[in-house]
C-alpha cells in the first residue's frame, strides 16, 4: 500500500463513535464508526483539514467495526487519507459493530445515505474533543466507497445534492449503481461471484424495510434454506460455516434446470466468454433461489424490460415492475439524476462480483443528461492508457499485478492460464488498491 500511497507525513488518530440513526422502515436506530484524525508536526496534519466520508464494502461479520487497523480498508483509508492529512470517516452501518439493529438494509438508498449522513454529523461533534481542537474541519467534504460502499457514496451524494448540503467531489468505487439491472442480468445468468450472500442480504434487508417481498420465505428460497434466512445476516458465523452448516450455498444461486424452455440458453450463458466460467459458478445442486421465482422474475423482466440492459431506451430502470422485488430495485437503482459536484468513477471493466454495466449504465445517462458543466470522469483500470493519461502508471501496474497473479497460478498447477485465479482476486484484490489510489489523486486535483 505504500508504494501507491507514498510516505505518511502525519500520526494517525483512530476513535471508535456512536450515533443515533435509522433502520430501512425508518425506524430509530443506533450505529457506529471510525473517525480517523491526522495528528503530529507536519504542516498539513493539524488546523482546518478536509474530511473525507467512507462506504465500506459487503461483509457479513456482525461485528465488523472500521474502527480497528486489521481491517484491510481501513488501513488503505490510513495510508491514502489520514496519513496525508485528510479526517476520515468511516460508518459500520446500521446492523453492524453494536448497532441496535437486528438486520442491516442492503443498498437501501435512502436509509444508507441517511446512515452516512448523521455519522458525518456525529463526527463533526465529536471531531473537538478527539483532537483537543487542534484538527478541525475545513469544511471541504470527499465522499467515496468501494463495492457496496462505491453505491452507498453515490447515494449519499445524491441525497446531500438534494438537501442542498456541500459536497466538494465524490468518488464511487465499483458499486452496483444501476442495481435494477444489475439485478436483471444475473436473473437472466450472469451470475456474479458471491451471488448467494448479496442475494440473501437484499431480499432479506428488502424484506425488512418493505414488508412485501415475500409472504414466505419459502416463495423465493429453497425449503433447505428458508427457515432461518430471515435472520440469518448479518452473523457471528464466517462465511466458510455458513456453508459447512447448509446455511448458504457458496456459490449455486440457481438451478441448472432452466426455469421454462425459453430460457435455456440462459442456465447458464456462454457469453461473454471471460465471464463464462464465472457465470457457471452460479448454478448447480443445492442452489439458493427457486427455479419458480427465477420465472417470475424473468416473465417480469419482459413484461416490463428495463431502459439500460440488455437493450438501451429510456437509460432507467423499469417504470412500473409488478413483482415486489423488482419494484424495490427500481426505487433503489441509482440512475435518473446528475451530479452537480465533480464526481469521478473508477473500476475494472471484467470484474466478476459488480459487473462494469454499473458504470457504464451511468455513465450512458449522464452523458445524455448531464449539463455542459458537470465534472464527470470515468477510470476503468483495464483499459489502455490514453495520451496524456494521469492514470497511465496505475493501468500499467494493474496490468502487471494481474499478469503476476496469472502466472503464479498456472505455475501452481492452474490449466486455464490462470483465468479462474484473476478472477476470484479481481474486485477485492486487484481492482481495489489501485482505485483507491486513483481516487487520492482526483481529490488531490481538486
Amino acid at each position: 500500500m505504500l508504494s501507491l500511497s507514498g510516505a505518511p507525513v502525519c500520526d494517525v488518530l483512530l476513535y471508535d463513535i456512536q450515533y443515533q440513526t435509522v433502520g430501512g422502515a425508518n425506524e430509530a436506530a443506533t450505529a457506529s464508526a471510525a473517525l480517523l484524525v491526522p495528528t503530529g508536526l507536519g504542516a498539513n496534519c493539524t488546523g482546518p483539514r478536509p474530511i473525507v466520508l467512507y462506504a465500506h464494502g459487503t461483509t457479513t461479520d456482525r461485528a465488523f467495526n472500521m474502527a480497528n487497523f486489521q481491517n484491510t480498508e481501513t488501513l488503505f483509508l490510513a495510508a491514502l487519507f489520514a496519513s496525508k492529512g485528510y479526517i476520515v470517516v468511516a460508518p459500520n452501518y446500521a446492523g453492524y459493530d453494536k448497532s441496535s439493529l437486528s438486520y442491516h438494509p442492503y443498498l437501501i438508498a435512502d436509509q444508507q445515505s441517511k446512515d452516512m449522513v448523521d455519522a458525518l454529523t456525529a463526527a463533526r461533534t465529536a471531531l473537538p474533543l478527539a483532537s483537543a481542537t487542534l484538527t478541525k474541519d475545513n469544511g471541504r467534504l470527499f465522499i467515496t466507497g468501494y463495492s457496496q460502499g462505491g453505491y452507498v457514496a453515490m447515494a449519499t451524494d445524491r441525497a446531500m445534492q438534494a438537501a442542498g448540503m456541500q459536497v466538494t467531489a465524490a468518488a464511487p468505487m465499483s458499486g452496483p449503481y444501476a442495481l435494477a439491472a444489475f439485478v436483471d442480468a444475473v436473473f437472466y445468468g450472469e451470475v456474479n461471484g458471491g451471488a448467494p450472500i448479496s442475494s440473501t442480504l437484499l431480499l432479506t434487508g428488502y424484506q425488512k424495510a418493505y414488508g412485501n417481498i415475500y409472504a414466505n420465505p419459502k416463495d423465493v428460497f429453497e425449503d433447505s434454506y428458508a427457515t432461518d434466512i430471515d435472520g440469518l445476516l448479518p452473523t457471528t458465523s464466517t462465511r466458510s460455516e455458513l456453508y459447512a452448516d447448509g446455511k448458504l450455498p457458496q456459490s449455486a444461486l440457481f438451478s441448472l434446470t432452466p426455469p421454462a424452455p425459453a430460457f435455456a440458453a440462459d442456465t447458464p450463458p456462454a457469453e461473454p466468454a471471460n465471464l463464462a466460467p464465472v457465470f457457471a459458478l452460479g448454478f448447480g445442486s443445492g442452489n439458493l433461489l427457486k427455479n419458480s421465482y427465477r420465472l417470475s422474475y424473468l416473465q417480469d423482466a419482459q413484461a416490463n424490460p428495463d431502459g439500460g440492459w440488455p437493450n438501451l431506451t429510456t437509460g432507467v430502470a423499469a417504470g412500473a415492475p409488478a413483482l415486489p422485488w423488482r419494484e424495490a430495485l427500481r426505487l433503489n437503482d441509482l440512475r435518473g439524476w446528475t451530479p452537480i459536484s465533480p464526481m469521478f468513477l473508477c473500476g475494472g471493466d471484467v470484474d466478476p462480483i459488480v459487473f462494469w454495466l454499473n458504470t457504464q449504465l451511468m455513465q450512458d445517462y449522464w452523458a445524455s443528461h448531464a449539463s455542459a458543466s458537470a465534472q464527470i470522469s470515468v477510470l476503468d483500470l483495464g483499459a489502455p492508457p490514453l495520451s496524456k493519461d494521469p492514470y497511465a502508471a496505475l493501468k500499467s501496474d494493474f496490468a502487471t499485478a494481474k499478469a503476476l497473479l496469472a502466472a503464479t497460478a498456472v505455475q501452481q498447477g492452474a490449466t486455464d492460464g490462470g483465468a479462474l485465479a484473476v478472477a476470484a482476486a479481481y474486485h477485492a484484490e486487484l481492482v481495489a488498491p489501485f482505485c483507491f489510489a486513483a481516487v487520492k489523486t482526483f481529490f488531490e486535483s481538486q
